[in-house]
């Protein structure tokens, strides 16, 4: 007797190792080529997060007639002035160095600074706010510091502000440009020209940015409410405006309809059809649409054109827009401006008034040529007459002839053994009310 005895265990209660279920062999990946065996590892065997670069372009094959080494050449930078040499590793094909400037030097990109001379100061640029030796300073550090005007307000020896040094400088490179022109037009098209430097937008600007910067959550909170509200009462304004002429639209889609079905040999009576009224959208659509994207600080130009659209097409019915949309596809015009500009979207909006005009009149037209074609014909004048070759036969003549055919059928009847005449039917049973 032993412990499983007293327990009450049986002899085989574990499990021998022929009982035990066998492990399932591991999938062995093949490591890519072109990947070391350490960095395969770290991957930990999964897929990249980013697509990676293809197996076939880590170890490209090189020509067998190139010889490929690297050297520890100098080189010289353009973009310095001190030529100096520094060294770096350079790929080498057959034993022959490259050539050309410094592969970074192109991304040393510099300011234009306007230079004046001393002549040019004293008949153009003189300022009683400004000394000659202050704008001197001015003009060399906008050249040391590329028009960063905070690092030029921070190293400018008197106190002025990044609004002064801007308009100091950019009003001195405006009169330089003027006075060296030999016309005014020479310079129209110039930047520094076309949008001069405004100072006091800038310090409007400015200080509505700070409030804006500077508002609680709760002041936000009132802003979004009343954006909120005004949105609501534009729309309510827009509903009430296109409710009051449905009648007008629906008039005109109908008449639309019934011109465009019109077969050509019938003819249209004027008295059943009337004429199409012109819906042309107006400039009041355009303005409440145009207020209510005020509304919104951000939107995309898209977005209003879609509106604007949408306002224009208001007055206008389903077939009618799809008419101007098949317009646009044959001039060759998209439905919606690949660049939407301003200029390209108030064009495009123009172009679909100009079309749904010409549509509108289209449909005068078509209502006047048909109107024009039944007075012509005059078809509808004459109400139709009796015939003159049929007399009319009264009841009483005709009494004799239907008594005999009704005789002939009840003959008919009794020979065939048909249904009792009324002569020949049981009599009905009497009620109690009628006693």
């Amino acid at each position: 007797m032993d412990a499983k005895d007293i327990l009450g265990l049986p002899k085989n209660s574990f499990p021998s190792s022929a009982d035990k279920k066998p492990r399932p062999p591991k999938e062995s990946q093949r490591k890519p080529d072109g990947i070391s065996r350490e960095v395969y590892a770290l991957t930990g065997r999964m897929p990249p997060l980013m697509p990676s670069i293809d197996a076939s372009q880590l170890k490209k094959k090189h020509p067998p007639h190139e010889k490929i080494t690297w050297q520890w050449l100098p080189f010289t930078n353009s973009a310095r002035k001190d030529d100096l040499h520094l060294y770096h590793w350079v790929r080498v094909v057959n034993g022959v160095p490259p050539t050309g400037d410094y592969s970074f030097a192109k991304y040393n990109k510099s300011v234009d600074i306007i230079k004046y001379t001393d002549e040019e100061y004293e008949k153009h640029l003189t300022d009683p706010m400004w000394t000659k030796e202050e704008t001197n300073e001015l003009f060399d550090l906008c050249g040391r510091f590329d028009l960063r005007f905070v690092v030029i307000a921070d190293r400018f020896p008197s106190s002025r502000t990044v609004e002064e040094l801007k308009d100091r400088y950019y009003s001195v490179s405006q009169a330089i440009l003027i006075a060296r022109a030999a016309s005014s037009g020479d310079v129209a098209t110039h930047p520094l020209i076309k949008e001069p430097y405004n100072v006091s937008q800038e310090m409007e600007r400015k200080r509505a940015l700070s409030m804006v910067l500077s508002q609680t959550r709760q002041q936000e909170r009132k802003d979004e409410e009343v954006l909120v509200e005004a949105k609501r009462i534009a729309e309510l304004r827009m509903a009430s405006k296109v409710t009051e002429q449905p009648q007008l639209v629906v008039a005109s889609n109908a008449d639309a309809e019934v011109t465009e079905r019109a077969v050509p040999g019938e003819t249209i009576s004027p008295s059943n059809v009337q004429p199409p009224s012109m819906v042309v959208p107006s400039a009041t659509d355009n303005a409440s649409t145009l207020a209510s994207l005020r509304m919104l600080r951000v939107y995309l130009r898209t977005y209003a054109l879609d509106q604007m659209v949408q306002a224009s097409n208001s007055s206008a019915g389903l077939r009618t827009i799809k008419r101007v949309e098949q317009t646009l596809q044959d001039l060759g015009v998209n439905l919606k401006p690949r660049v939407p500009t301003k200029a390209v979207c108030a064009e495009h909006l123009e172009l679909r008034r100009e079309i749904l005009t010409w549509l509108n009149l289209q449909k005068q037209v078509q209502y006047k040529e048909a109107e024009g074609s039944s007075f012509r014909d005059g078809s509808y004048g004459e109400t139709p007459g009796t015939p003159k070759d049929r007399t009319f036969i009264p009841d009483s003549m005709n009494f004799g002839v239907s008594s005999e055919r009704v005789g002939k059928k009840d003959q008919k009847r009794k020979a065939h053994g048909g249904p009792p005449t009324s002569a020949h039917k049981r009599p009905r049973k009497q009620k109690a009310s009628d006693l």
